[in-house]
């Protein structure tokens, strides 16, 4: 699974229904309201309630750095993009 794929989009916390991130290092989503992770196995998340494993703060803390590097890369690459294509 990768940052842009429409499937993260669409799938949600079983617990709270809300979004959820993907730490691509770990193969993990992410749901930082509940500071818990879930597991990608083979390609698929694993989204049972069961399934989830509840992080430390000092896990919490590395988690939500992934997120925000991520989202600053992804900024950096659309800013190339557009660059790239007004040129």
């Amino acid at each position: 699974m990768k940052a842009d794929d429409a499937l993260l989009r669409i799938l949600a916390c079983p617990i709270d229904k809300g979004p959820l991130a993907l730490l691509a290092a770990e193969e993990a989503l992410y749901n930082p309201r509940l500071r818990r992770r879930y597991p990608i196995l083979d390609g698929i998340p694993q989204l049972l309630p069961s399934s989830g494993e509840q992080l430390s703060d000092a896990d919490h803390e590395r988690a939500v750095r992934q997120i925000e590097e991520a989202a600053e890369a992804e900024a950096e690459a659309r800013a190339e993009q557009t660059e790239g294509a007004g040129s």
